[in-house]
Protein backbone atom coordinates (compact mmCIF):
# COMPACT_ATOMS: atom_id res chain seq x y z
CA UNK A 1 0.00 0.00 0.00
CA UNK A 2 1.41 3.40 -0.95
CA UNK A 3 2.01 6.17 1.57
CA UNK A 4 -0.72 8.29 -0.05
CA UNK A 5 -3.24 5.43 0.15
CA UNK A 6 -2.30 4.79 3.77
CA UNK A 7 -2.65 8.50 4.64
CA UNK A 8 -6.07 8.83 3.00
CA UNK A 9 -7.18 5.60 4.72
CA UNK A 10 -6.09 7.00 8.12
CA UNK A 11 -7.99 10.24 7.45
CA UNK A 12 -11.17 8.41 6.45
CA UNK A 13 -11.10 6.18 9.56
CA UNK A 14 -10.15 9.02 11.92
CA UNK A 15 -7.01 7.13 12.94
CA UNK A 16 -4.24 9.09 14.65
CA UNK A 17 -0.60 8.25 15.16
CA UNK A 18 0.96 8.17 18.61
CA UNK A 19 4.60 7.96 19.62
CA UNK A 20 4.80 5.35 22.36
CA UNK A 21 7.30 5.40 25.21
CA UNK A 22 7.94 3.60 28.47
CA UNK A 23 8.11 4.90 32.01
CA UNK A 24 8.89 2.16 34.51
CA UNK A 25 6.45 -0.67 33.62
CA UNK A 26 3.85 1.50 31.86
CA UNK A 27 3.56 2.41 28.20
CA UNK A 28 2.31 5.85 27.17
CA UNK A 29 1.38 7.46 23.89
CA UNK A 30 1.50 11.08 22.73
CA UNK A 31 0.30 12.66 19.48
CA UNK A 32 3.12 12.26 16.96
CA UNK A 33 2.37 15.74 15.58
CA UNK A 34 3.62 17.28 18.86
CA UNK A 35 7.02 15.56 18.55
CA UNK A 36 9.86 17.59 17.04
CA UNK A 37 12.68 15.08 17.54
CA UNK A 38 14.08 12.33 19.77
CA UNK A 39 17.55 12.70 21.28
CA UNK A 40 19.82 10.70 23.52
CA UNK A 41 19.90 11.85 27.15
CA UNK A 42 22.55 14.37 28.12
CA UNK A 43 22.65 15.95 31.58
CA UNK A 44 21.00 19.38 31.43
CA UNK A 45 22.15 22.55 33.17
CA UNK A 46 20.35 22.70 36.53
CA UNK A 47 18.17 25.73 37.33
CA UNK A 48 18.09 26.95 40.94
CA UNK A 49 14.79 26.55 42.81
CA UNK A 50 13.14 24.64 39.96
CA UNK A 51 10.84 21.74 40.94
CA UNK A 52 12.64 18.38 41.21
CA UNK A 53 10.97 17.04 38.05
CA UNK A 54 12.48 19.87 35.98
CA UNK A 55 15.98 18.55 35.46
CA UNK A 56 17.25 21.81 33.96
CA UNK A 57 17.73 23.22 30.46
CA UNK A 58 19.70 22.34 27.35
CA UNK A 59 20.74 24.50 24.42
CA UNK A 60 19.18 22.97 21.29
CA UNK A 61 20.58 24.77 18.25
CA UNK A 62 20.24 28.16 19.95
CA UNK A 63 16.91 27.45 21.70
CA UNK A 64 16.91 27.02 25.48
CA UNK A 65 14.76 23.96 26.19
CA UNK A 66 13.46 23.03 29.67
CA UNK A 67 13.83 19.30 30.38
CA UNK A 68 11.15 17.49 32.43
CA UNK A 69 11.87 14.04 33.88
CA UNK A 70 8.50 12.31 33.45
CA UNK A 71 9.55 9.54 35.88
CA UNK A 72 9.82 12.10 38.67
CA UNK A 73 6.67 13.92 37.53
CA UNK A 74 4.64 10.69 37.61
CA UNK A 75 6.19 9.47 40.90
CA UNK A 76 7.79 6.41 39.30
CA UNK A 77 10.54 4.55 41.09
CA UNK A 78 13.84 6.27 40.39
CA UNK A 79 15.25 4.85 37.18
CA UNK A 80 18.82 4.82 36.02
CA UNK A 81 19.93 6.96 33.12
CA UNK A 82 21.24 4.45 30.59
CA UNK A 83 21.71 4.03 26.85
CA UNK A 84 17.94 3.61 26.37
CA UNK A 85 17.05 6.84 28.20
CA UNK A 86 15.93 9.45 25.69
CA UNK A 87 14.62 12.99 25.56
CA UNK A 88 11.56 13.59 23.40
CA UNK A 89 11.63 17.18 22.16
CA UNK A 90 8.07 18.51 21.88
CA UNK A 91 6.79 21.56 20.04
CA UNK A 92 3.78 22.80 22.00
CA UNK A 93 2.05 26.06 21.09
CA UNK A 94 5.35 27.32 19.64
CA UNK A 95 7.19 26.47 22.90
CA UNK A 96 9.84 23.77 22.83
CA UNK A 97 9.98 21.40 25.84
CA UNK A 98 11.90 18.16 26.37
CA UNK A 99 10.67 15.14 28.34
CA UNK A 100 12.94 12.40 29.70
CA UNK A 101 11.53 8.87 29.30
CA UNK A 102 12.95 5.38 29.86
CA UNK A 103 12.74 4.43 26.18
CA UNK A 104 10.80 5.08 22.99
CA UNK A 105 8.89 2.08 21.64
CA UNK A 106 7.40 2.91 18.25
CA UNK A 107 4.74 4.86 16.40
CA UNK A 108 1.27 3.31 16.50
CA UNK A 109 -1.83 4.18 14.56
CA UNK A 110 -5.01 4.01 16.62
CA UNK A 111 -8.57 4.34 15.42
CA UNK A 112 -11.19 5.97 17.66
CA UNK A 113 -12.84 2.59 18.33
CA UNK A 114 -9.57 1.21 19.79
CA UNK A 115 -9.48 3.97 22.42
CA UNK A 116 -11.47 3.67 25.66
CA UNK A 117 -12.04 6.39 28.23
CA UNK A 118 -9.79 6.19 31.26
CA UNK A 119 -11.34 5.17 34.59
CA UNK A 120 -11.85 8.04 37.02
CA UNK A 121 -9.25 7.13 39.65
CA UNK A 122 -6.78 9.09 41.76
CA UNK A 123 -3.32 9.08 40.16
CA UNK A 124 -0.14 11.12 39.73
CA UNK A 125 -1.55 12.35 36.42
CA UNK A 126 -4.50 14.75 36.34
CA UNK A 127 -7.33 12.77 34.68
CA UNK A 128 -8.04 15.69 32.34
CA UNK A 129 -4.57 15.10 30.84
CA UNK A 130 -5.40 11.49 29.90
CA UNK A 131 -7.11 11.18 26.52
CA UNK A 132 -7.93 7.53 27.09
CA UNK A 133 -6.54 4.02 27.01
CA UNK A 134 -5.55 2.64 23.64
CA UNK A 135 -5.36 -1.07 23.03
CA UNK A 136 -3.53 -2.84 20.25
CA UNK A 137 -3.49 -6.59 20.69
CA UNK A 138 -2.18 -7.29 24.19
CA UNK A 139 -0.68 -3.81 24.57
CA UNK A 140 -2.42 -1.14 26.63
CA UNK A 141 -1.32 2.48 26.13
CA UNK A 142 -2.09 5.44 28.37
CA UNK A 143 -2.72 8.22 25.86
CA UNK A 144 -1.66 11.63 27.18
CA UNK A 145 -2.76 15.09 26.17
CA UNK A 146 0.84 16.26 26.45
CA UNK A 147 0.00 19.87 25.68
CA UNK A 148 -2.53 20.01 28.51
CA UNK A 149 -0.12 18.23 30.86
CA UNK A 150 2.71 20.67 30.13
CA UNK A 151 0.39 23.66 30.57
CA UNK A 152 -1.02 22.45 33.91
CA UNK A 153 -0.56 24.81 36.85
CA UNK A 154 2.21 22.80 38.56
CA UNK A 155 4.21 22.58 35.31
CA UNK A 156 3.76 26.12 34.03
CA UNK A 157 5.88 25.41 30.95
CA UNK A 158 3.32 26.29 28.29
CA UNK A 159 0.67 28.94 28.77
CA UNK A 160 -2.69 29.10 27.05
CA UNK A 161 -1.80 32.56 25.72
CA UNK A 162 1.34 31.43 23.87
Amino acid sequence: MSVMAKTSEAVSTGAREYLTFRLDQEEYGIDILKVQEIRGYEPPTRIANAPAFIKGVVNLRGTIVPIVDMRLKFNCAQADYNSFTVVIILNLRSRVVGIVVDSVSDVMELTPDSIRSAPDIESAIDNSCILGLGSVGERMLILLDIEKLMSSVDMGLVTAND
